[in-house]
């Protein structure tokens, strides 16, 4: 995982759902700037999804920026081509732009391992927390998700205090990486 501190890689990728092409630096909050690395077939993915449109309902009036990015090979996973992703961001209801990267430059900048992964930025975006969102898993884990994790956070980013606690790595399938 990137260290924390690191300032968060710029990056220029289209958003699948508006059609338009967003930079990192364009969408930065001065409060706190999330990057999530999504897809829309998988199964951890889609567990949390509910939790993390809550989250973002709740924490997006706070000034809080997200973006979603699907960074999979999708040649070999056809259900994460970019033509799916708008469809996909309607049907589980995503308010952010979900942009898709289809070079993995931009997953490979952020050291990105799996989705979902998550990254919380500050003001600054310097990163503050990388990991999970919280300690849920489909069939393995199946308690609630309720983005324990990653609210405690967000909340400590808000109030001007430091991220607390073991930051553990997010828990997932891996990106699809092309050969």
């Amino acid at each position: 995982m990137i260290p924390l501190g690191t300032k968060a890689p710029d990056f220029e990728l289209p958003d699948m759902v508006s059609g338009k092409t967003f930079r990192l630096s364009d969408m930065a909050s001065a409060r706190a700037t999330v990057v999530m690395f999504l897809c829309n077939h998988c199964p951890y993915v889609l567990y949390v999804n509910p939790e993390i449109v809550r989250i973002v309902a709740k924490y997006h009036p706070l000034g809080v920026s997200f973006v979603g990015i699907s960074s999979n090979d999708a040649a070999a996973y056809p259900e994460d081509a970019p033509d799916k992703m708008q469809a996909h961001a309607r049907e589980v209801g995503y308010t952010f732009p979900y942009l898709y990267d289809e070079s993995q430059d931009v997953a490979r900048a952020y050291d990105a391992a799996c989705t979902p992964d998550f990254y919380v930025f500050d003001g600054n975006l310097k990163l503050v927390y990388r990991g999970q969102l919280d300690a849920s898993r489909p069939k393995r884990n199946p308690i609630p998700s309720t983005g324990g994790d990653f609210r405690a956070a967000l909340d400590a980013v808000l109030e001007g205090r430091p991220v607390e606690g073991i930051q553990r790595p997010s828990g997932g399938c891996n990106i699809k990486w092309k050969d």
